[in-house]
């Protein structure tokens, strides 16, 4: 008997007239198209639609729904706002310091510092777009760049990226004069007296001019992200910055990243530029979350670089609540929030140090999740709902980020907790480990090590590992799981690895418990 899933005629709807049943089986090509042409123009998904159809329309029934958000990108980290609520005394402290700039003198340099989402970068970024307008307003030469340690974190990086954002510009500004010379050069040729009123008292001396910015313009060559010796990228930069007059503010955000990666070379490099420009001026501005993080500087690049130091102090629930509400006015529209959606965000976000980029994201979550679920307003459940997918979220990060042994360790307690096992202790995930150690051939650590990665997974808030006395038998550690279980083993599952474990059911150990 042959089994239907194995026939391709089972697939045929019986009701469908498809002719005689002869020509199914039959080899006429003729007959074999025919069947084709029936079965694809009659494919029904269920709604008496085609496939065709369905998959054009599955956008539509999501539009139908009336917009919540006016714009979206408000509630989002990288915006810059025109206002920044309870921030002014920072601001304008920076301001004080940079006006300098304007006056075409080196600014001192800052070192900003604060918890996460405490406002250091917009209001970094807000004092650094004012500076340039107003430096455009008076034409007074002034630049500022900003570079992100987290991502940009080595010497060889910050120093190319800069080199070649200088690079770029001068290249921008011989662009422009070459083609300034060049209509002037136009406008000489019918009638000399043009060249009356410039620096060039004959067609020759603007035609080698012209040459000059054109051989200027090709000794600037843009830095590869790898492959050049480190001063060399120095020296490109050294020149590309000097290349004019200008005051130049480099912005390190997340400068403590940098220090951690690469040491304070890139540091010491750009604070001693000053004594070796000629036309420009260059002063640093570093943000960092860390207060503690120029202690293991050089003390030569310390006492330079923490001329001013500016601190970001957490925002309270109040204040939260005035930032959410200035950017809720432009983010949503009309009355789409209830009235406690905006006091709960700040009180969740108030709970973590104060972190305004907590709270935007709750409020922007919130309102994705409403307009989701179709509805015109945004309320308390969905804030309550936003709050534990960002948990979530961040969880699933920090658990995809482990490193493998870390992985294998989380991984016996989720197995040891799905057993049934209750107040675990140390002996007991090692056993696990060892056992998937050995089904995945990973190198096993002694218990020692485990119980250091155990103690990492406790400070990074994933399992909750609490040393209790057992009287006459000594002091344990009892552990526990403080994320989903389901999430967690899903995540730690989608490594390559620990994919590959088959159904391991733990060996517990048996123990007295008192």
């Amino acid at each position: 008997m042959t089994d239907s899933n194995d026939d391709p005629e089972a697939t045929i709807d019986p009701d469908e007239d498809v002719g005689d049943s002869t020509a199914l089986g039959s080899t006429d090509d003729q007959s074999v198209s025919d069947l084709d042409d029936v079965v694809l123009d009659n494919l029904d998904t269920g709604t008496g639609e085609t496939s065709d159809e369905a998959s054009r329309g599955l956008f539509d029934d999501l539009l139908e729904g009336e917009p919540i958000f006016e714009n979206k990108e408000v509630l989002r980290p990288s915006y810059t706002p025109h206002k920044l609520p309870h921030r002014e005394e920072q601001i304008n402290n920076m301001a004080t310091i940079l006006v300098t700039a304007l006056r075409g003198d080196t600014p001192s340099n800052i070192l900003i510092y604060g918890k996460t989402g405490t406002g250091k970068t917009a209001s970094a970024k807000f004092v650094s777009e004012e500076l340039e307008t107003t430096s455009q307003k008076y034409e007074v030469p002034c630049e500022v760049e900003y570079i992100n340690c987290e991502v940009t974190d080595t010497q060889y990086r910050v120093l190319a990226q800069l080199a070649n954002k200088f690079i770029n510009k001068n290249i921008d500004v011989i662009d422009e004069r070459i083609d300034d010379l060049e209509q002037l050069r136009s406008r000489a040729r019918e009638d000399t007296s043009e060249l009356a009123d410039s620096d060039y008292d004959s067609l020759a001396a603007l035609d080698d001019a012209i040459d000059e910015l054109e051989a200027e313009k090709d000794e600037f060559e843009e830095v590869p992200m790898t492959g050049w010796p480190t001063d060399r990228v120095y020296s490109s930069f050294f020149d590309a910055v000097d290349y004019h007059e200008r005051v130049v503010v480099i912005m390190l955000d997340e400068i403590d990243k940098l220090v951690e990666k690469s040491g304070d070379d890139t540091l010491y490099n750009l604070s001693r530029m000053n004594s070796e420009l000629e036309n420009s001026r260059v002063s640093i501005m570093g943000i960092s979350n860390d207060l503690k993080f120029t202690d293991f500087l050089d003390p030569r690049v310390k006492s330079s670089l923490g001329e001013e130091e500016i601190v970001f102090p957490p925002y309270d629930a109040n204040q939260l609540r005035d930032i959410l509400q200035a950017r809720a006015d432009v983010a949503f529209k009309g009355d789409a929030l209830t009235d406690d959606v905006i006091p709960l965000c700040a009180a969740f976000a108030a709970q973590e140090h104060g972190d305004a980029r907590r709270a935007l994201d709750l409020l922007r979550t919130a309102g994705e999740l409403a307009e989701r679920d179709q509805i015109d307003d945004v309320e308390e459940d969905h804030v309550r709902q936003a709050q534990e997918k960002i948990e979530l979220d961040r969880v699933v990060e920090v658990v995809r980020t482990l490193p493998t042994q870390s992985k294998i360790v989380l991984f016996a307690i989720i197995l040891l907790e799905k057993n049934g096992v209750h107040n675990i202790n140390t002996g007991e995930v090692f056993n696990i480990y060892k056992n998937l150690c050995a089904e995945i051939d990973a190198d096993v650590l002694t218990q020692r090590r485990v119980t250091d990665l155990i103690s990492e997974l406790d400070m990074l808030g994933i399992v909750n590992a609490v040393v209790v006395s057992k009287g006459r038998y000594g002091r344990t550690k009892e552990i526990s799981l403080s994320v989903p279980t389901e999430e967690t083993e899903a995540v730690l599952l989608s490594d390559s690895r620990l994919g590959d474990i088959d159904d391991v059911q733990p060996f517990v150990q048996a123990r007295f418990d008192n």
